[in-house]
């Protein structure tokens, strides 16, 4: 199973996974189909399935155009919302594509249908890889659009937080050095976000992709994922779980917010299609 990491739009990533025996692959959140099909040819593989984390035109903008051009492509998502949805999966639900096999975990609170994707292959010393979408960023997690901080809390405790420890996270955004400015004002005597901030800004610097990250360093430097330590619990002011992570997602929505970030009417313009022509040529 070999992962292509594609750096699309502002700051998104899509994917393409490649199951090298049969030269089968499924796209995770196919937003600019002009590029996937570049990686596509280039890799010479034939697209069999996209998995669409949740509805957002930044993730799931693609699947039309390449439904499409690949008649009896599978689209799998958990809302209705999702553009050429053909497949509508559940939480546990397991998916095989070849030797990949591919677990639906859903984490409604970004949006009310956001699914992640776990994906592994058996009887291979590869890690597992986690589609984490926007629920879990490296250093960071997803804005509570649709949902609550008990959600937020279920997924990164119980859904995503229980996966085997030695998990890729293949996030939806690079967002990382963002992310780990603010775990170190959370958290200043952190050694370990001190350290990969300085590593996330080189790759920045390098324009290379800070993904994947593994589950075992998100415990170690991710603030959302640290809610019980004592540092972040004084940095909020509060110690209940739920109560931490509300204060921490809404002080990190305050953080520097960057001032290129479109308007609401820009993100309309988006979700019409009317920069369509433009989007294209990344």
């Amino acid at each position: 199973m070999k992962v292509k990491v594609i750096s699309v739009l502002e700051d998104n990533y899509m994917y393409l996974v490649i199951e090298e025996s049969t030269r089968d692959a499924v796209a995770v959140d196919a937003a600019v189909p002009k590029r996937l099909l570049e990686i596509i040819r280039k890799e010479d593989v034939v697209l069999r399935a996209i998995l669409t984390t949740h509805h957002h035109w930044d993730h799931a903008r693609g699947n039309e155009e390449l439904a499409q051009l690949f008649p009896g492509l599978r689209v799998f998502g958990a809302d209705e919302r999702i553009g050429a949805l053909t497949h509508r999966v559940t939480h546990g639900q397991e998916l095989t594509f070849g030797a990949i096999r591919v677990r639906c975990l859903f984490t409604p609170c970004h949006t009310s249908g956001h699914m992640c994707y776990f994906m592994w292959e058996d009887d291979s010393p590869d890690a597992p890889a986690l589609f984490s979408g926007d629920t879990l960023f490296v250093g960071g997690c997803g804005q509570f659009f649709e949902g609550t901080a008990e959600q937020m809390l279920t997924n990164l405790t119980q859904i995503l937080g229980t996966l085997p420890k030695d998990t890729k996270v293949f996030c939806g955004h690079e967002c990382t050095v963002r992310n780990l400015k603010f775990a170190l004002k959370v958290e200043p005597e952190n050694e370990m976000v001190k350290e990969k901030l300085a590593w996330a800004k080189q790759r920045e610097d390098e324009d290379l992709p800070t993904v994947p990250s593994t589950l075992q360093e998100e415990f170690l430097y991710n603030p959302f994922l640290r809610v019980t330590e004592e540092p972040v619990q004084r940095f909020t002011g509060r110690t209940d779980p739920v109560e931490v992570l509300r204060v921490l997602r809404s002080e990190r929505d305050n953080f520097k917010k960057p001032k290129e970030r479109p308007n609401p009417q820009a993100m309309l313009a988006f979700d019409w299609g009317l920069f369509g022509p433009f989007l294209e040529k990344k």
